[in-house]
């Protein structure tokens, strides 16, 4: 993080993310005020808070796009959650403290996977040596023998366990069979029912009730093939390898510390409280979420979280209530505000061809696995934006999401007859994107079905 500056937060963020400068600008001030935090020594640390956002902008401008990939650039906890499917405290549904308990669930699986991987040569000597007594077992001591006899036993043997090494290394024990214990635990089936969802049933219950109830650890024996028993016995050293311990901590000081949770839609629960039916807990949604943006403690199976210091990105467009119809302790817990801009023609012509994931590159690829060289010209590309744009004032702005169907509609001959036609080459020209999508665009029921 030391060397991830503002400058080069907004750099990475270009390769993905055309325009929304000020948006950009914004995330990368606030990630790395995290890691300024980090680095003011005692007590004032604490008391540092961190620039929850809120991005303002229509559908396909790239709200969840920064979002997530300053997540990833950080290496951070990241869960997106729509704040309409969350109900006030006393309602059947989702509660606002279940987002918490699925970023925890989140780090713990980040760190799982990165610990392993720490562990993966250690874990791989463990169990090749474990592969090697199940295919050459130690020979049994004989009673009674004589000191030279069992010197003259233990040399042969080291003899054969090496050459099985060898053999082993080489790949040429792989079609041999053989017998590996698995461990299974016998505990009693524990079925909740429940109207608020089970993300809210977050007792492990396996191991509260094993403190007091003893369960018989059973052995199975399997048979299979070499490489898949190495394989099964390498998970199986990692997982002992593994301190669940600390990787619990580790995960719990990454969620209090760096986690990201981006709530969607946060423009469905701001509005007047005069409403009634299904959306009258919708009000109470705010009162729920403040505490936890504030900061409080949740409690998860995996222990307490203190959310004080959890970056929180809240997006909406905004087009019925405004960011002042959210409660004032809400709106005061969300200090910076960006506006997110509508693409232009010139916009959607950008996300087309230069990010590195962007929709040429992906058909391109896809075009690829089927041995097709796929090509699009310059004026293609901006025929395609044009529909695009053009489609989009027609009808919804949708965004950046017009140029996928756009795209489909374009190539969904292609993709389909590609395998049987064995055409090795495909250029898509200007006159080839209007002759395909000029008849649709023009034709405004059958675009609003297909666009």
């Amino acid at each position: 993080m030391k060397n991830l500056t503002p400058i080069k937060i907004v750099h990475e963020l270009d390769k993905y993310i055309i325009g929304q400068d000020k948006a950009k600008k914004a995330v990368a001030i606030a990630l790395r005020n995290r890691w300024r935090r980090q680095q003011v020594k005692g007590e004032l640390q604490e008391e540092i808070m961190p620039n929850n956002i809120i991005l303002i902008g229509p559908t396909g401008v790239g709200k969840t796009e920064i979002a997530r990939r300053l997540s990833k650039l950080a290496n951070a906890p990241f869960v997106k959650v729509e704040a309409s499917k969350f109900t006030e405290v006393g309602y059947v549904g989702r509660d606002v403290e279940s987002m918490v308990r699925e970023l925890m669930n989140v780090a713990m699986n980040e760190v799982r996977i990165e610990m392993t991987r720490e562990v993966q040569d250690k874990a791989k000597s463990k169990a090749r040596g474990r592969m090697i007594d199940i295919l050459y077992p130690r020979p049994p001591v004989v009673p009674n023998e004589s000191e030279e006899e069992i010197k003259k036993k233990d040399e042969r043997y080291k003899r054969i366990r090496q050459k099985m090494e060898r053999l082993l290394d080489a790949g040429e024990l792989d079609n041999r069979e053989v017998e590996v214990s698995q461990e299974m635990q016998k505990s009693p089936h524990i079925e909740v029912f429940s109207n608020t969802g089970m993300e809210n049933i977050d007792f492990q219950f396996g191991e509260m009730i094993s403190g007091f109830l003893p369960f018989k650890k059973d052995k199975k024996k399997k048979k299979m093939k070499v490489p898949h028993a190495l394989k099964h016995l390498i998970e199986e050293e990692s997982s002992r390898l593994v301190s669940k311990e600390k990787v619990t901590a580790e995960a719990k000081r990454r969620v209090e510390n760096d986690g990201i949770l981006f709530i969607d839609e946060i423009d469905k629960i701001a509005g007047s409280d005069h409403r009634f039916g299904a959306d009258v807990s919708r009000s109470g949604v705010q009162r729920d979420l403040l505490p936890i943006v504030e900061g409080s403690n949740v409690p998860t199976k995996y222990g307490i979280i203190d959310t004080s210091h959890i970056l929180f990105v809240a997006a909406g467009a905004f087009t019925v209530a405004k960011p002042s119809d959210l409660i004032p302790e809400l709106q005061g817990r969300f200090p910076i505000r960006e506006e997110l801009s509508s693409l232009t023609k010139d916009d959607l012509k950008k996300i087309l061809i230069y990010p590195k994931n962007s929709l040429i590159k992906q058909y391109t690829a896809l075009f690829n696995s089927e041995d097709v060289k796929l090509t699009f010209n310059d004026e293609a590309a901006e025929e395609i934006a044009n529909f695009a744009a053009l489609a989009n004032e027609k009808m919804e702005d949708i965004g950046a999401r017009r140029l996928h169907t756009i795209m489909n509609a374009l190539l969904e001959e292609q993709l389909f007859d590609m395998p049987e036609k064995k055409k090795k080459k495909l250029t898509i020209t200007k006159t080839f994107v209007t002759k395909k999508l000029n008849k649709i665009i023009k034709d405004e029921d059958l675009s609003r079905y297909i666009l």
